[in-house]
């Protein structure tokens, strides 16, 4: 039988706890004016859109990437948090960061496995019926023309720009892990300051041009224990939902 040094074994303990339960967080995001999260462009025949948005490969309809909100929310929070003006390294991002996003596994400095767990973003029902109706330029898209101005010659590049429109929404999913139970309250805050952050920022591309600004409605919170069933009541659901719609509404 091996036999692991104590780096190790502190290592391995620090990359993976026990699982106590996990919280199923579930809300409506709402596209409050055009989102542009784009895909590759680079064999797009000619007349094509020239940048458009990513979407569902079987379906064709627009998607949010979950890597997308779980890099934008970890960049604020961190950005929030550093002093200067460079940003750390993933590795020495704040613990309570690292432990909520993860870290990866780096020579000797060892991983931290992630609490949070993100789903890709879909449109909900209503919004796919809604939009599949209307007469948009691409399917559930609409195109926004840009135009760069050459300072020097004055010439004009034109450009095409795929969003998904204003007013569309998608079903916004969450799964934290519970490892520690006296650290619950304190990760669902930090994250509640995170979708803050967010709705006062942006997601997407060409945030400085008014694109991508988002809000999330109507949280809801679940719990799930195969060792501890009754360990979380609905009021404390409740109120965990609570911090996260407090932190969600956009000012």
């Amino acid at each position: 039988m091996p036999i692991i040094s104590f780096t190790e074994a502190k290592t391995n303990m620090e990359q993976q706890s026990t699982l106590k339960g996990k919280l199923d967080i579930r809300a409506r995001l709402h596209i409050d004016t055009g989102l542009h999260i784009g895909s590759s462009s680079d064999f797009a025949p000619i007349g094509a859109v020239d940048s458009p948005f990513v979407r569902d490969p079987l379906s064709r309809q627009p998607i949010i990437p979950g890597s997308s909100l779980k890099g934008k929310i970890r960049t604020l929070l961190v950005r929030s948090m550093t002093a200067g003006y460079v940003l750390p390294d993933v590795k020495d991002d704040s613990d309570e960061v690292r432990r909520l996003f993860g870290a990866a596994l780096q020579g000797e400095g060892g991983g931290k496995a992630a609490r949070l767990q993100f789903f890709d973003l879909r449109m909900s029902a209503a919004s796919v019926e809604r939009f599949t109706g209307m007469e948009l330029e691409t399917y559930i898209g609409e195109i926004k023309w840009e135009n760069t101005i050459n300072r020097i010659t004055a010439a004009a590049n034109p450009r095409q720009i795929e969003r998904v429109p204003a007013g569309a929404e998608f079903d916004f999913r969450l799964v934290y892990n519970i490892e520690h139970e006296d650290e619950v309250a304190e990760d669902m805050a930090l994250l509640g300051d995170g979708l803050h952050l967010l709705q006062m920022d942006y997601l997407g591309g060409h945030g400085s041009r008014g694109y991508g600004r988002v809000s999330l409605h109507d949280f809801s919170v679940c719990y799930f224990s195969l060792s501890a069933p009754d360990a979380l009541t609905q009021e404390k659901l409740d109120e965990i939902a609570a911090v996260l719609a407090k932190g969600g509404q956009t000012s």
